[in-house]
């Protein structure tokens, strides 16, 4: 094995046991010897070198191109025993220092550039993203009230929990920033009365919840960013669109959103965040999945809120629920890989693979979190306790089940 590699396994993995198998077929072991064993090999040796140089970047694209492979464990536990002990080794504040000096580069999402980065991601097709995603389509955490949900009930739990703290009455608008394939917009629309427009700049995805909305006259979808809209509305939702607006765009974001919001108005992000101190994007996901993407630490976030003049007036964070949503999808996505190899390559099925089990691992032993903040103009637009998100839920639960179609789902100020 490259000598200098094998200092890096050696510095890096002390908790747990981990076989590495080189592609000469020599063996070592790293680790204390504690909990399950897990084992993999290298298939080439340049493998080794390029690893030494850029490991989190080299890690998933060897993975991906078949030049390691998992003789002993499952990928996800392996990647959660390399998370833990790398965060604990002290390597991953160099590297994450190194790369926060890049990031509004790599973050530089002008309209154009925003446009071009999601059509990267989204246009890999939507056979694709049935093959692992629930019934309605939604990419974007889940909300497990208790994790023996099946993926369909906790994101229908997901799109009731959004939907009770944003307040909605009959006939109020709705600007769903990052609609999707139109499943958010579309509850809103059937369960509340509310009428919205959804915007997304996925050409595919609004194609396809245009096609769901046919028969659904209070929800519309267009191709569409977030800083070209004119019209004003009473709430404003984004449920997993503001990881791709950019550390260098949170004030023109925050900024449009109070442009946008009457003054009365309710606005409910929904986003992936950190735990930790500002980072920067893993390069791997960064070049192949999410170009131009950044989870951001609130501290990033808040500042921005207040230069725009928006007060804060509930903040929730959801530990674990995107691990589960995660396993759930990439269950899936593997029940179905041979339906993806009939669509696209094995290259880009393991792109995927590592893709799905390595945001997992991030949301189990990394700083990864997700976070709901509510956000208004005024300090006495919402309740002044948290009661009402509950009852609301109840009473979207009813309606879900048919047993009731009233008008308004909560007290003003209840």
């Amino acid at each position: 094995m490259n000598p200098i590699l094998h200092r890096l396994f050696r510095t890096i993995v002390r908790d747990g046991s981990l076989t590495v198998i080189d592609a000469a077929g020599e063996q070592n072991i790293y680790g204390d010897g504690t909990g399950p064993g897990y084992a993999i090999r290298f298939t080439d040796t340049s493998t080794e070198r390029a690893l030494v140089g850029n490991p989190e970047l080299t890690l998933g694209e060897a993975y991906m191109n078949g030049l390691w492979v998992v003789e002993e464990g499952d990928l996800t536990s392996l990647l959660v025993m390399l998370i833990k002990n790398f965060e604990s080794s002290g390597s991953s504040r160099l590297s994450r220092a190194m790369r926060r000096i890049m990031r509004r580069w790599h973050q530089h999402n002008t309209a154009r550039v925003a446009r071009r980065n999601a059509k990267s991601h989204y246009d890999v097709g939507n056979d694709i993203y049935r093959l692992f995603l629930d019934e309605d389509w939604q990419y974007s955490c889940a909300y497990f009230p208790h994790f023996d949900m099946s993926l369909e009930s906790a994101q229908l739990a997901k799109k009731r929990h959004i939907a009770a703290k944003m307040l909605l009455d009959e006939g109020q608008t709705v600007l769903d920033i990052g609609c999707g394939w139109g499943g958010m917009g579309l509850y809103l629309a059937k369960n509340t009365g509310a009428k919205v427009t959804g915007i997304t700049l996925a050409d595919n995805q609004v194609a396809y919840a245009n096609e769901r909305a046919a028969n659904e006259p209070n929800a519309k979808f267009r191709v569409q960013d977030y800083r070209a809209v004119t019209e004003t509305f009473d709430r404003i939702v984004s449920v997993g669109m503001f990881e791709h607006v950019g550390v260098g765009y949170y004030d023109e974001y925050f900024q449009t959103v109070a442009r946008v919001l009457k003054d009365d108005g309710v606005m409910l992000l929904h986003s992936i965040g950190r735990t930790d101190v500002p980072g920067s994007t893993n390069p791997f996901i960064e070049r192949y999945i999410f170009p131009g993407g950044y989870i951001p630490a609130l501290s990033e976030v808040l500042p921005a809120v207040e230069r725009a003049g928006l007060i804060v007036t509930d903040v929730e964070i959801l530990r674990l629920h995107y691990a589960e949503t995660l396993k759930h999808w990439l269950a899936r996505f593997t029940e179905h890989r041979e339906e993806v190899l009939k669509l696209r390559d094995e290259t880009f099925l393991r792109m995927w693979e590592f893709y799905l089990a390595g945001s997992e691992a991030s949301f189990r032993a990394g700083d990864m979190m997700v976070f709901q903040m509510q956000l208004a103009k005024k300090i006495d637009t919402v309740p002044l306790t948290r009661d009402y998100i509950t009852s609301a839920e109840r009473s979207l639960a009813s309606r879900d089940a048919g047993h009731m179609t009233p008008p308004a789902l909560v007290a003003r100020h209840g």
